[in-house]
C-alpha cells in the first residue's frame, strides 16, 4: 500500500472559500492523495480570554484574542458542502478535522470516511469516544504526548469502537526545531501499540517527512500554503505548492526504492554483472595437458567465465586445450 499523503490546508484559506478551492487545486497538483481542512466554531473552542500562542503571535494581530483570530479563519457549513463537493469534482479526498461536538456531528452528515484526531484533543475523553463510535478509520496526533497519553486514547478509541487506526508522531511546534523532531519515536510508538504509525510534520522543508517514510511511515500530514508571506497562524510554517509536489515526487521516489526487502540483483543491473564482475583467466599462455596453478591463473574481468570463488575447485586441474594470455579458462 502506497504513503497515504495529506496536504493540510488547515486554515491557511484565511476564511475565504475561493482560496481554499485554489488550495484545493494545488493539492491536487502536487500529487497529494487528500487534502485536509479544519472544522470548528469558534465560541465552542476556545474561550474569549484564552491568548495564542507564541507562534500565533508572530504571524498575527499580536493584541487579538485566541478566539477573535480563529473567528476571522471559520468557514461555514455550507462553504464545507461546497468544498466537500468541489473536492469530488478534482477527485482528490476532502478531509476536514472536526474541533467540535457540533463539527464532528456536521462533517459525519458529508460521509466522511476518514477522521483526524488533532495532537489537542488527544486528552479529551469525551471527544475521543464520540469520534470512535463513529466506527470510522481514525488518524491519531501525537503532539505534546507522553506514550501514557497515547496508550489512554487508544484505550478509549478501541473501546467504544474505532475502525483502523494509524497514529501519527507529531511535535506541535510551528515551526518545529529539527532537534525536537525525535523521529525514532514514531518507531517506539509502532513497536509499543502494534498499529500503523505515521507523521504529521511542522518543520521547515521537506528532508523530514521523507525520512519518516523510509523509516516506515504510512501516512504523511504537511501543512501547505498558497505562499508564505500571507497573514496567519500557519503560513510560515507550510510549504508552499512547488515544494509540496516535491515532497509528494521524493516520498513516491523513496517508495519506489525501499523495494521488498528481498536482497537479489535488480534487473537493472544484471547486465552489468559480466562487466564488473571477474572470472578466472590465463596468467600467461597455458599448454594443452598442462596443470591449472596459481602460477599460471589470475583473476580478472569479465565476469562471465569461471566465478572466482571455484578458485580451489580449478587449481590442480588439467588444461584440456592451449590457452593465451588473458583467456577465459575453461575446464
Amino acid at each position: 500500500m502506497s504513503v497515504f499523503i495529506i496536504a493540510e490546508a488547515g486554515v491557511n484559506h484565511n476564511g475565504s472559500l475561493d482560496l481554499a478551492k485554489k488550495l484545493v487545486d494545488k493539492a491536487k497538483e502536487a500529487g497529494a492523495d487528500c487534502v485536509k481542512f479544519q472544522t470548528f466554531i469558534s465560541k465552542n473552542i476556545v474561550s474569549k480570554n484564552a491568548v495564542k500562542a507564541e507562534y500565533q503571535k508572530k504571524q498575527t494581530e499580536a493584541e487579538e484574542s485566541q478566539h477573535d483570530m480563529l473567528k476571522k479563519l471559520e468557514l461555514s457549513f455550507d462553504e464545507f458542502v461546497a468544498l466537500n463537493a468541489y473536492c469530488k469534482s478534482k477527485e482528490i479526498e476532502f478531509m476536514s478535522t472536526a474541533f467540535d461536538f457540533d463539527s464532528v456531528d456536521f462533517l459525519d452528515s458529508l460521509g466522511m470516511d476518514t477522521w483526524k484526531i488533532p495532537s489537542g484533543d488527544i486528552t479529551n475523553l469525551p471527544y475521543l469516544m464520540k469520534i470512535a463510535k463513529l466506527n470510522k478509520p481514525v488518524i491519531l496526533s501525537t503532539g505534546m504526548s507522553t506514550m501514557a497519553d497515547i496508550r489512554n486514547a487508544i484505550r478509549v478509541l478501541k473501546d467504544n469502537g474505532v475502525g483502523e487506526l494509524i497514529v501519527l508522531h507529531c511535535t506541535t511546534e510551528y515551526p518545529t526545531p529539527f532537534n525536537d523532531v525525535n523521529l525514532k519515536a514514531m518507531l517506539t510508538i509502532k513497536d509499543e501499540f502494534r498499529v500503523k504509525v505515521g507523521y504529521s510534520d511542522h518543520t521547515n522543508g521537506i528532508e523530514v517527512p521523507i525520512a519518516a517514510v523510509a523509516l516506515g511511515a504510512t501516512v504523511i500530514e504537511k501543512h501547505f500554503t498558497l505562499d508564505q508571506n500571507m497573514e496567519g497562524p500557519d503560513h510560515k510554517a507550510s510549504l508552499e505548492p512547488k515544494e509540496l509536489k516535491a515532497m509528494v515526487n521524493a516520498i513516491r521516489n523513496i517508495e519506489l526504492a525501499l523495494g521488498d526487502g528481498m536482497k537479489k540483483p535488480a534487473e537493472s543491473e544484471k547486465k552489468n554483472m559480466a562487466v564488473a564482475r571477474k572470472s578466472i583467466i590465463a596468467k600467461k599462455d597455458i599448454k594443452l595437458g598442462e596443470a591449472f596453478t596459481e602460477e599460471n591463473l589470475t583473476v580478472k574481468r569479465p565476469g562471465d567465465g569461471i566465478s572466482p570463488m571455484k578458485w580451489f575447485d580449478v587449481i590442480g586441474t588439467i588444461a584440456s586445450r592451449d590457452f593465451e594470455e588473458d583467456e577465459l579458462i575453461e575446464l
